[in-house]
């Protein structure tokens, strides 16, 4: 106990002081925890039970980060998003994994079904890295954000067919039709199981707990139902993270979304830091010397291959920017891959030396990543530079007064700059969406900006304080929140309005400041009892 203790404190430190001088130089802190497991491997000698226990606890930082999305999509979020999941995810993880296949197979002379494996592994990115740089910088709602929490949720998916092809090409006494058929009926049996629980009893059993008044038990409750969910999903041979999504999509549909998500993100990022420093210590310094040339030539193609193939893949969709962006975000290899290859290694279907080789490439691939996606934007714009005139409409030299601001060119934007133009009032429009800018052109709109009215900055350049009113006409609650959450650091006085979607949304909003508020559910029915009461009765 006191050597397991010694351990923890020494691993606490290392990585606080990794951490503190990575923060400095604007270096994300998933580094420091890389490198604090690497120093700790190379001090202290795990054996496997240790690494294997470590592996178990670690994989909870990925189980809350997946829920804490679910939360963020709801069910109604996840059906608009079918497109991204079903059409990209399936085109990305099925063309990459063919090719690596191809690769390990004619490349690697590895046999069929271990090129099978390790293709297909390779194929799959790290949820646990992209998803947590999406969020801190506030743009997993963002067209390439969509796009790229897409993929990564169909390869998550995708993990479980991986896994089932491992028992298929080990297992020997059961015939691939019955292990198909427990599949499916377990597949059946979560679905069902998660759409009872949100439909008849995770309301009830939230607002049972809230009675108490206690933040400790509402707490406990929100972790039992994390870890229970996980549990249930694994337990009939899914992955623990789609459990927890699952969980919190379930949850985003009760108005206790926003409370349970200030709760656990302590957890989440704590559980991350775990997860981080296991990785690191899955690096074998005497492999990564001896095969030093393998791994990096190694590291390389497999990089390039998949940028190309997403950037190939999403170009027949969506914009070459967007595409670009999605390709770097998705180009390194994820946590999934090395659970893999650990079960396929004690399967027996690879071999030691193969097996430190694949680790180290995707540890490699995963410590690289955060660089990339934290410079995303200018990397793209030094391959993909965007149009002028948008630039020059992002970056606008007037000083502006007297003017209105609408947040977003959605249908309600569309509206409002319609009816300002009627009333000859000065208004701009301000929208992060670059095809709804292009449309916008394109159609002869003369007022309207590339720029994200959730940045601070952007607010301030277009000279809010001296607006006359802000209109928020955004669907997004997220984004709805930071907007009025930054115009109130502004300015307390600045005449901002607000739509909102329910009356649990109306009293967040009211609670950040935003006095004038326009609530849709409420205004409709009113105009219904108005409509229902002036009907005359026909005889």
């Amino acid at each position: 106990m006191e050597h397991t203790l010694f351990i923890i404190v020494i691993t606490i430190a290392i990585a606080t002081l990794f951490n503190v001088f990575l923060k400095k130089i604007k270096i994300p802190t998933i580094i420091g925890y890389i490198l604090s497991g690497v120093i700790i491997a190379s001090i202290f000698k795990f054996n496997d039970s240790s690494k294997d226990t470590l592996s178990h606890i670690s994989q909870f930082g990925v189980v809350f980060l997946m829920f804490t999305i679910g939360l963020e999509f709801s069910v109604k979020h996840f059906r608009e998003m079918k497109k991204e999941v079903f059409i990209y995810g399936m085109l990305q993880v099925g063309i990459t994994g063919i090719l690596f296949s191809s690769v390990s197979y004619f490349l690697f002379e590895a046999n069929p079904k271990t090129s099978l494996i390790i293709g297909f592994a390779l194929a799959l990115s790290s949820t646990a890295i992209v998803l947590k740089i999406l969020n801190e910088n506030h743009e997993t709602h963002s067209g390439y954000g969509r796009i790229t929490l897409g993929v990564l949720l169909f390869q998550d998916l995708a993990v479980i067919p991986i896994l089932l092809m491992i028992s298929i090409f080990t297992i020997h006494n059961q015939s691939l039709s019955s292990l198909i058929g427990e599949l499916l009926i377990s597949a059946v049996i979560v679905f069902m199981a998660f759409f009872i629980a949100g439909k008849y009893v995770t309301e009830r059993y939230f607002s049972w707990i809230m009675s108490t008044n206690s933040e400790e038990i509402f707490l406990v409750s929100v972790l039992l139902v994390v870890i229970s969910t996980s549990f249930f999903a694994e337990s009939l041979g899914f992955s623990y993270s789609l459990g927890a999504f699952l969980a919190g999509m379930i949850l985003a549909e009760t108005k206790y979304r926003y409370k349970i998500e200030a709760d656990l993100v302590p957890f989440r990022d704590i559980l991350l830091g775990i997860f981080f420093v296991a990785i690191g210590i899955q690096i074998d310094w005497h492999s990564l010397i001896k095969y030093w040339h393998v791994i990096l030539s190694l590291v390389v193609l497999i990089m390039l291959l998949k940028a190309i193939i997403v950037f190939m893949v999403l170009s027949f969709f969506v914009q070459k920017r967007s595409a670009m962006k999605a390709a770097l975000a998705l180009f390194q290899v994820g946590e999934f891959a090395l659970v893999i290859f650990t079960i396929a290694y004690a399967n027996g279907m690879i071999s030691d030396a193969w097996n430190q080789i694949l680790v180290i490439s995707v540890v490699m691939s995963m410590f690289i990543a955060p660089f990339v996606l934290k410079n995303i934007k200018n990397i793209v714009d030094f391959f993909s530079p965007e149009p002028t005139a948008l630039r020059k409409r992002a970056f606008r030299e007037d000083s502006f007064a007297g003017h209105i601001i609408i947040c977003g060119y959605g249908p309600l934007g569309q509206r409002l700059a319609a009816n300002f133009r009627d009333m000859n009032l000065f208004y701009i429009i301000l929208e992060h969406d670059i095809t709804l800018v292009d449309k916008a052109i394109a159609g002869g709109e003369e007022m309207i900006f590339l720029a994200n009215a959730a940045q601070k900055n952007v607010l301030e350049h277009f000279n809010i304080e001296e607006s006359v009113a802000v209109v928020i006409a955004i669907r997004n609650e997220k984004h709805k929140r930071l907007i009025c959450e930054n115009i109130i650091s502004i300015d307390t006085n600045i005449n901002t309005v607000v739509t909102v979607n329910n009356d649990e949304e109306e009293k967040i909003i009211r609670e950040i400041g935003i006095k004038h508020i326009v609530n849709d559910r409420q205004i409709i029915s009113e105009m219904l009892t108005q409509k229902a009461l002036s009907c005359s009765l026909r005889i």
